[in-house]
């Protein structure tokens, strides 16, 4: 707190504005000790023209307006005031200097309230002032201490009472404040609105065993029997200190475990019981306990008691150990890998007491480790027959537990050998099985007739994805000379493979020798020899065709000659070379 020992600011405010205006200066609030007296100090002032012979005024309680009829707690016209004033105010400054000092005696609790000052310079000259002095009447000295006292930082409480009665001043001193340390009596000290008070001081550094202590002012009147005491019990902040922990505590898997943990702080701690940093209960309290019924695997580890308030905090640890099975294992590494590329496969477990691990892939084992939590699998230049399902399992004396996982290996296209052209009368079909991953893309090409149809043409091409294998069909039907030449190319990201699919039989031959007249005369001179062969080739191609649904032809591509299925007649006579 600081305290003004120069001249109060409405002195100096009057000063610098006299013979201005009508205004008044006097401090907001005032206190006083009940039985002692009081001086309020005023100021005031008017505009100098109207030069006045004589000057008046009047002082009224809680009512600045006449009409109202307050109490009169001073006139100095008529000396007649209030009853509750009466003997208890007279005026001690000069009303002709502008001074309007009001004192008041043996002050009682009901004379607490406003006081107002009403300047009176005859007839229509008389003005009452807006500002105002409230009076507060206490009977107990007003101890300060700081908002905030912290244990081990020194501290400042003060003990002051109002002097503001001329006739009779309080002497201070300190009750309880043993071993706390010496007061030190600043003495009567002016406050910034004119108003005075007297102050003590007392310095010490508290302890968290001083929280609570009461300590005592007390301010007396010598010569008279005014003794008035104040307390205030000093709040002592301190850190928390763990003072209750249980010891290490082993456990078998379904009993009942109980931790407890106690402190002592101001104010009362947060106590918090955590485990992996996972908040498991907390609480604004001296004492918490944690209860864990039927412990499980996943309960075992360490368990921390954290205590902490607004200065500081304290921790302890305590271990539980379960006995228990084996965690479902888990496997982080590498999932999905391209070929020739070097796999690390991690899988990793908890138990009590260390588990055998083991992984391995259609029964064989690949790598195993004994009272371990984690075993690395290497796989170097992995090839596509890695991928698959492995199985990671771990095991001790209470129990098994096992771990599914997949690898996929990602390659280049491979198209099959199974793949290639077959031809049955005027149909020709032709299979491309390419085994990929991820998924490619695949084109049949016909370089005679320069047209080239992908998979998304689902009226020329039929596909189907089995695994990493898939399978394309490209039929043709009318054929009506030769069966072209057909290039299957397969494409995804790692690259690009192509080949020309191989016709089964000799019909390619045939139609390249004697084309497509003297096929027709060939065909009608061993039409009785090769009767039985064509219908048994018949057969086939139902067979071929039977994955499609019933009463429905397979997607078909024809040369410029050949019908689509499905396409109006005006579009019939189109070009191949249009599909491209």
């Amino acid at each position: 707190m600081i305290f003004l020992t120069a001249l109060p600011l409405f002195w100096i405010m009057i000063s610098a504005s006299r013979g201005g205006h009508w205004g008044a200066w006097m401090p907001s609030s005032i206190s006083a000790f009940e039985g002692t007296c009081v001086s309020i100090p005023c100021r005031f002032d008017f505009p100098d023209e109207l030069r006045p012979a004589v000057v008046h005024g009047v002082w009224y309680f809680n009512s600045p307006y006449p009409k109202n009829y307050p109490p009169v707690v001073f006139k100095s016209r008529t000396q007649v005031v209030h009853e509750s004033f009466q003997g208890r105010s007279r005026l001690l400054g000069a009303l002709g200097l502008r001074n309007c000092t009001l004192l008041l005696s043996n002050l009682s609790p009901e004379l607490g309230g406003k006081y107002y000052f009403r300047g009176d310079l005859g007839g229509y000259n008389q003005y009452t002032f807006s500002e105002h002095s409230v009076l507060d009447i206490i009977n107990t000295p007003n101890i300060m201490v700081p908002p905030e006292v912290v244990a081990g930082t020194e501290v400042e409480v003060s003990c002051m009472v109002p002097d503001n009665c001329p006739e009779m001043h309080p002497e201070l001193s300190w009750l309880g404040h043993e071993g706390l340390g010496e007061p030190a009596v600043l003495g009567r000290l002016r406050e910034d609105e004119g108003t005075w008070v007297q102050v003590s001081l007392l310095h010490f550094v508290p302890t968290r065993e001083a929280n609570g202590y009461r300590l005592g002012c007390q301010a007396s009147f010598p010569n008279t029997t005014l003794q008035f005491e104040g307390y205030a019990s000093l709040d002592v902040k301190y850190p928390p200190v763990i003072v209750e922990m249980n010891s290490s505590v082993e456990a078998i898997e379904g009993s009942h475990v109980s931790l407890l943990c106690g402190a002592d702080s101001n104010p009362p701690p947060l106590l918090t019981w955590m485990r992996d940093g996972t908040v498991l209960r907390e609480a604004v309290t001296e004492s918490l306990s944690l209860e864990l019924d039927e412990v499980t695997p996943a309960e075992d580890g360490v368990y921390a008691c954290l205590a902490e308030n607004a200065y500081g905090q304290d921790n302890r640890t305590v271990g539980l150990s379960v006995m228990y099975a084996p965690w479902k294992p888990t496997v982080n590494g590498t999932v999905v890998a391209v070929e020739g590329e070097t796999v690390s496969i991690l899988c990793s477990t908890q138990s009590n007491p260390d588990p055998i691990l083991t992984i391995f892939k259609e029964k064989q084992i690949l790598a195993t480790v004994i009272y371990e939590s984690e075993l690395q699998l290497e796989l170097p230049a992995i090839m596509p027959e890695d991928d698959g399902e492995y199985w990671c399992v771990a095991e001790n004396r209470y129990g098994q537990r096992a771990t599914a996982f997949n690898l996929s290996v990602e390659f280049a296209p491979v198209i099959l050998l199974e793949s290639h052209c077959a031809a049955a009368r005027d149909t020709v079909q032709c299979l491309c099985v390419v085994k990929a991953n991820p998924e490619p893309s695949v084109a049949f090409e016909l370089p005679s007739r320069n047209v080239t149809v992908n998979e998304t043409e689902r009226e020329f091409v039929y596909s189907e994805r089995s695994g990493l294998l898939l399978t394309s069909i490209l039929t043709l039907r009318g054929q009506a000379q030769a069966p072209p030449r057909v290039i299957c190319s397969s494409h995804n990201l790692y690259g690009t493979k192509s080949l020309e699919l191989p016709f089964q039989g000799a019909h390619r031959l045939m139609w390249a020798k004697i084309g497509p007249v003297g096929a027709v005369v060939a065909f009608a001179i061993l039409i009785a020899i090769v009767c039985y062969i064509t219908q048994t080739r018949r057969k086939k191609n139902v067979t071929e065709s039977a994955s499609f649904p019933a009463g429905d032809d397979p997607p078909v591509l024809f040369s410029s000659d050949f019908r689509i299925s499905g396409v109006p007649e005006k579009y019939e006579s189109r070009e191949l070379s249009t599909l491209e």
